[in-house]
């Protein structure tokens, strides 16, 4: 029920959803900050072409992600955490998918849509415990996709990273809410680094890297005619992805330890 989280928890799918994305096992098609070709035209009113997710805005996708899925879960009548949870579950999802997974958390009658008696429930039970067995029934959801193969290790860290930072937000609400106590934000970190994060998990930007790499060596007389740059490019972006998460782990447990 705080609606200052929206910054928050936009800062974080930003962060997981990287720039400008064309994966051809993607039943989403192109995608620029997460956002779909089908979501922008819809949210346009027309028909926009690759070039136009191109050059989609952070301020456009930031408008397109609170009236499209931040309004469409009613997360700011969610308790802290569980907003972001339901949020980024949308985002990931559709709203609908995420509103039956919260229902089914609550034990509430699943219609997919956010009433009276979902919103009673959400409030009445734990924060802490209603993210993490959200989380876990998302992470069930996912299992069953028959694109698993292909996306699940990559939805598996990004649930892990959405439950800490759930938690995250849960316990600094329940803090604010006693006002001797000093509140420290718990996931600030998200959006000091939202931008380097978008920018480091860029594919366009690291097969650019390598293409460039490519044209330097055979100006310097090296036969790079055998190289796969695409594949090393997707190698590169996994380790990046991999050192990213365990940075962002290391941060979060000092501070815990601090």
């Amino acid at each position: 029920m705080v609606a200052t989280n929206f910054q928050r928890a936009v800062d974080h799918v930003l962060a997981s959803e990287g720039g400008y994305v064309d994966h051809p096992h993607d039943p989403g098609g192109a995608t620029n900050h997460g956002i779909t070709r089908a979501t922008l035209a819809q949210y346009r009113g027309r028909e926009v072409s690759k070039a136009d997710m191109q050059a989609l805005s952070l301020a456009e996708a930031t408008a397109i992600y609170r009236q499209n899925y931040w309004k469409a879960v009613r997360a700011d009548a969610l308790p802290g955490g569980i907003d972001f949870a339901v949020f980024d579950c949308a985002v990931n999802s559709g709203p609908r998918r995420a509103v039956l997974i919260l229902q089914e958390t609550l034990g509430v009658a699943r219609d997919g849509i956010i009433g009276p008696a979902t919103l009673g429930a959400a409030g009445a039970g734990d924060p802490a415990d209603i993210v993490n067995r959200y989380c876990a029934l998302r992470l069930a959801f996912l299992g069953r996709l028959p694109t698993l193969k292909i996306f699940g290790n990559g939805w598996r860290k990004r649930v892990e990273s959405v439950q800490r930072n759930a938690l995250a937000l849960a316990t600094s609400n329940a803090s604010a809410a006693t006002p001797s106590q000093p509140h420290f934000p718990a996931t600030l970190e998200i959006t000091s680094m939202v931008n380097l994060r978008t920018i480091l998990l860029s594919r366009p930007i690291w097969a650019n890297l390598v293409g460039l790499a490519s044209i330097m060596l055979s100006l310097a007389g090296l036969d790079t005619s055998g190289l796969d740059t695409a594949g090393f490019s997707e190698s590169l972006l996994q380790v990046v992805a991999g050192g990213s998460f365990i940075a962002s782990s290391l941060f979060q447990l000092r501070r815990r330890n601090s």
